[in-house]
C-alpha cells in the first residue's frame, strides 16, 4: 500500500494526464472547414490590381500556393519544388543561365523571376505561351526538361497526405485534389509575391536620398537618345523599361542577334506571326541586380555587359525595334562614368524587404 500523500499524487497524476489527452483528442477531432478569409494584398504606391474574380486571394489559397511551390513531390523523383529555379533570395530567378530538371536536362531559355505578376497585363513565359497564370503554372510540372512529372501522379501523390487534404479543404471546401485547384492554389501565391520598397521607392516617397552616382544614373535612364546633341543624350531606358513597375508589358526584338543568327524565334512560335520573329517579354527590371544573368537566354552575366550591348552592341534584323535600331549607327554616347552611375542606379531597385519577407519563404 502507498502512504496517503502518495495515493493522492498518483490520483492527480492521472487526473492531469487524463485530461492532458482528451484535450488532445478534442484537438485532434476537431473538423477542418473552409476558411475564406482574404488575404491583404500589400502594394505600396502601385495601383490596385485587375485580378481574376474567379480566384479571389485567401489566407488559406496562398497558404496552399505557398506549400505547393515549396513542394518537391510535384517532380518526378522528388528532388525538384518550384522554388529550387526560383530563389527568394534571387528575386525568385536562377543564377543558372539554364535552370537543370529532374533529368538533368537544361532549359532552353533563362528562368524568369516571379514578382509583381499582378500587373503583368500580356501573357506569361518570354514567348507569352500561357494566358493567364494558372496556366503557366502548370507547364513546368509537366515539361520533360523541368520537373518531368505527370498532373495525374502529382495529384496522386498529394492525395495521400494529410496535411494537403486538409489544406485543400480549407482554401476550396473539400478534400478533392485536382490539377485545376493546384494551378489555382499557385496562380493565389503567385500574385502575393509583391515587390514595392526598393531605395528607389523609398526616394519617391522622400525618405532617403539617391547617391550622386544614383541620381545621375537616374537621370541618364530617363533621358532619350538625341543624336544630335550628344552631350544631352541619355540611355533612353525608360522607353522601354517605364512605369512604376519599369517595364512596358510589351514583346520586343531588342537587337540581340542579326536575321542570320536568331536561333530562337520567341513569340512568333506563339502567335505565327513572322513579324514576332526574336520578340521576347519585355521584363521588369526591379531587383535587376540580383537577377542574372541577363536576356532570355541568360547571355550576358553582369549589368556591365547589358549596358554594352544597348552601348555598342545593337544587331539588324527584319524585326529589331526602330527604338533599339535608331542608335546602332552611333552607340547611345555613354562615357565609361555613365555607365557606373547606371548600374549604380539600377542597383537602387533592389527590394531588400522583398528578398527577406518570410510571407514569401518556406513554410516546411
Amino acid at each position: 500500500m502507498y502512504p496517503l500523500k502518495y495515493s493522492i499524487l498518483i490520483f492527480l497524476t492521472v487526473l492531469f494526464f487524463g485530461a492532458c489527452q482528451e484535450e488532445e483528442k478534442v484537438l485532434i477531432t476537431e473538423p477542418v472547414r473552409i476558411d475564406e478569409t482574404p488575404y491583404i494584398l500589400e502594394y505600396g504606391t502601385f495601383p490596385t490590381p485587375n485580378l481574376p474574380a474567379d480566384n479571389p486571394l485567401t489566407v488559406a489559397g496562398v497558404q496552399l500556393g505557398k506549400m505547393l511551390f515549396y513542394e518537391k513531390q510535384l517532380s518526378k523523383d522528388g528532388s525538384q519544388a518550384c522554388a529550387d529555379c526560383h530563389r527568394q533570395s534571387d528575386g525568385f530567378s536562377d543564377v543558372r543561365q539554364f535552370s537543370i530538371g529532374v533529368a538533368g536536362l537544361a532549359g532552353h531559355r533563362q528562368a524568369m523571376p516571379i514578382f509583381n505578376l499582378a500587373w503583368h497585363s500580356n501573357e506569361f513565359f518570354w514567348d507569352g505561351r500561357a494566358t493567364r497564370l494558372r496556366d503557366q503554372a502548370l507547364k513546368p510540372i509537366e515539361d520533360p526538361l523541368e520537373m518531368n512529372e505527370t498532373l495525374a501522379r502529382v495529384i496522386e501523390k498529394l492525395s495521400q497526405t494529410q496535411i494537403y487534404q486538409d489544406q485543400f479543404t480549407r482554401a476550396f471546401g473539400d478534400a478533392t485534389i485536382e490539377a485545376s485547384r493546384i494551378a489555382l492554389a499557385l496562380e493565389q501565391f503567385m500574385f502575393s509575391i509583391v515587390s514595392y520598397n526598393s531605395k528607389f521607392d523609398q526616394f519617391r516617397a522622400g525618405t532617403v536620398q539617391l547617391s550622386a552616382s544614383e541620381a545621375r544614373g537616374r537621370m541618364l535612364f530617363m533621358t532619350e537618345y538625341n543624336p544630335f546633341f550628344p552631350a544631352s543624350s541619355g540611355a533612353d531606358c525608360a522607353h522601354c523599361h517605364g512605369g512604376i513597375n519599369f517595364e512596358n508589358d510589351q514583346y520586343m526584338n531588342n537587337g540581340l542577334d542579326s536575321d542570320a543568327t536568331i536561333s530562337d524565334i520567341g513569340r512568333e512560335a506563339v502567335t505565327g506571326n513572322p513579324e514576332d520573329r526574336a520578340k521576347f517579354k519585355v521584363p521588369s527590371l526591379r531587383n535587376i541586380a540580383v537577377t542574372g544573368p541577363y536576356m532570355h537566354d541568360g547571355r550576358f552575366e553582369t549589368l556591365a555587359e547589358v549596358i554594352d550591348h544597348y552601348n555598342e552592341g545593337i544587331q539588324s534584323s527584319a524585326t529589331t525595334d526602330p527604338t533599339v535600331l535608331n542608335t546602332q549607327a552611333t552607340g547611345l554616347f555613354l562615357t565609361e562614368q555613365d555607365k557606373v552611375d547606371l548600374i549604380n542606379f539600377l542597383k537602387t531597385l533592389t527590394d531588400e524587404q522583398f528578398l527577406n519577407e518570410s510571407a514569401y519563404a518556406t513554410p516546411f
